[in-house]
């Protein structure tokens, strides 16, 4: 899949790029092991990771950040991706908990919180998803009642990644429950704030090492400054966000596949089988051959959303079309791919096992699958 030359990074990105390939290789993959057997990762990586400048880096300078354009974020989601990371959750942080901070947040709370986070001495996470509320966000009902300078927040929230390292969570919640999705504001809360509980760490099917958990909201009292735009402004917000964390799946999606379509080619060219090799099998050849202009396409296609996004003109209906075709190809590739490593591929000491029980969250998380299809299908129906 390297052979496919790609136009969108510089030499500056490149030399970023090797940087962040030696960390990865050398302080994140030889401990992945261990954390996903404890199903968290330390702190201290991620202050190591903020030392190298893998955290936020397109935040800007005056917040700590590089002041680096997006495709910097890019490289470190590819070259996490390319070596089998299911943790540590710097995706979250970095592309889905910040830029809400970045571009909604007040002054003072982006003094607070984005130099931290560049750093790794704090971590963000999103509070959206409840139990009875997932791809519709706008059915959440975690409570905010206004008291003064300050919100009363009560609620429940689940499947929240970085659920138990967070320092700040990004919550959802409804401050004028009839008013429907304009009645959802987002509010920044410290997860030291009296009320904030952390439920137990959740047992997921992959992503065994970035930790998920349950968050209960208490009578916490958060200050209205702490308030992400206007009250009522919340879910026009998430909306603008969404596009961007579709596209960081696909980017992490087409990844994963290259890397494993690759990682099969070598094996069956090795493994022995009936006198000669898999590869020597025409299924073997015609199945690959499939799956590589399929990924091939689909690169192209990613390439071009991740372009329009860094000029500003990448549409939400855009994004739902990468995350829907990318991470569906993502689970169709993992899938066929582990078919030809045959008993081994049903061992997690081997990638292709570990990356087939990552790739299922792929269709359901920052939007499921379904969802894509509502939102490209409601374009296709407003065309004049």
């Amino acid at each position: 899949m390297s052979s496919l030359a790609r136009s969108l990074f510089s030499s500056e990105h490149e030399a970023f790029r090797e940087v962040v390939r030696r960390f990865v290789l050398n302080e994140l993959v030889p401990h992945h092991r261990a954390w996903e057997a404890a199903q968290v990762v330390p702190r201290s990586v991620w202050r190591q990771a903020g030392e190298v400048g893998l955290l936020c880096p397109n935040i800007p300078p005056e917040y700590g950040g590089l002041g680096a354009d997006w495709l910097f974020n890019v490289v470190v989601i590819e070259e996490l991706a390319r070596a089998g990371m299911s943790g540590p959750g710097f995706m979250v942080h970095s592309e889905m908990a910040a830029p809400y901070i970045l571009a909604a947040g007040s002054e003072a709370l982006k003094q607070r919180w984005l130099p931290a986070m560049v750093s790794g001495e704090a971590i963000g996470a999103l509070a959206i998803t409840e139990p009875g509320a997932g791809s519709d966000a706008k059915a959440i009902r975690t409570r905010a009642v206004r008291d003064g300078d300050d919100y009363v927040i009560d609620g429940q929230k689940t499947y929240i990644s970085n659920g138990q390292n967070a320092d700040v969570f990004i919550v959802a919640c409804k401050t004028d429950p009839a008013a429907g999705a304009k009645g959802v504001s987002l509010i920044a809360v410290d997860a030291r704030t009296p009320g904030v509980e952390r439920g137990r760490n959740l047992e997921k099917l992959g992503l065994k090492a970035q930790d998920t958990s349950e968050i209960f909201f208490g009578n916490v009292r958060a200050p209205v400054a702490n308030r992400l735009g206007d009250e009522g402004r919340g879910f026009a917000i998430m909306m603008t966000k969404l596009a961007q964390e579709r596209l960081t799946q696909a980017v992490r999606s087409i990844c994963v596949a290259e890397v494993t379509i690759d990682q099969t080619v070598r094996y069956t060219a090795d493994r022995k089988a009936f006198g000669g090799t898999l590869a020597d099998f025409q299924n073997t050849q015609f199945t690959l051959a499939q799956l590589s202009a399929e990924t091939t396409a689909l690169r192209v296609f990613t390439d071009w959303c991740i372009a329009r996004f860094m000029s500003g003109d990448l549409t939400p209906v855009e994004a739902a079309k990468a995350k829907l075709l990318v991470t569906d190809l993502h689970c169709k590739v993992v899938d066929q791919c582990l078919q030809f490593f045959g008993g081994y591929g049903y061992m997690l000491e081997y990638p292709i096992a570990r990356a087939y029980i990552d790739a299922r969250i792929t269709r359901i998380a920052g939007g499921a699958t379904e969802v894509m299809k509502q939102i490209i299908a409601r374009d296709l129906y407003s065309r004049p």
